[in-house]
């Protein structure tokens, strides 16, 4: 089994919109018995909540329903866990390595480092914008989801 971890500051808006968009790949992939996901934050801000209703809603549009994540906070045994620990921004990637034992530091990429389109490292966080700043992370996320099943694949077969 490979286990992927998605991560963002408060688990409600970008790390369940990644976790929903590659369960569904890995679902359409027919992966799902080889790959499990999760996301889960840097903070403890939304610790039980389901995902921001604007999330859930452009995730509606695109035919993906991730009302049944719940927030949680990054803990310890994460690291050990998790094949891959992916960080939504600079500021979760940092706080990530601070955390992380030294044998786990490899586990930890930007979530962007799977991307094709060059040149944006981060996704934004949409929690103070509007509608059009949820759809700007789905598709960034989207981008990079391809690059992402390409690596859990070769995983896979190696």
């Amino acid at each position: 089994m490979t286990r992927v971890l998605f991560v963002c500051m408060g688990n409600i808006c970008r790390s369940p919109i990644a976790e929903g968009i590659f369960r569904e790949r890995l679902r359409v992939e027919g992966l799902t018995e080889q790959v499990s996901t999760d996301s889960a934050g840097t903070h403890d801000y939304h610790v039980g909540r389901a995902p921001d209703r604007r999330a859930q809603a452009m995730m509606a549009q695109e035919g993906i329903d991730i009302s049944d994540l719940r927030a949680r906070q990054v803990d310890g045994f994460d690291f050990e866990f998790f094949d891959y620990v992916l960080a939504m921004d600079e500021g979760n990637y940092e706080w990530l390595r601070a955390e992380a034992p030294s044998d786990y530091q490899a586990k930890i990429q930007p979530m962007l480092s799977f991307a094709a389109s060059p040149g944006v490292h981060w996704v934004p966080d949409p929690y103070f914008g509007g509608d059009s700043g949820f759809r700007s992370v789905y598709e960034l996320i989207d981008d990079a989801a391809n690059g992402l099943l390409d690596s859990v694949r070769r995983r896979i077969t190696d």
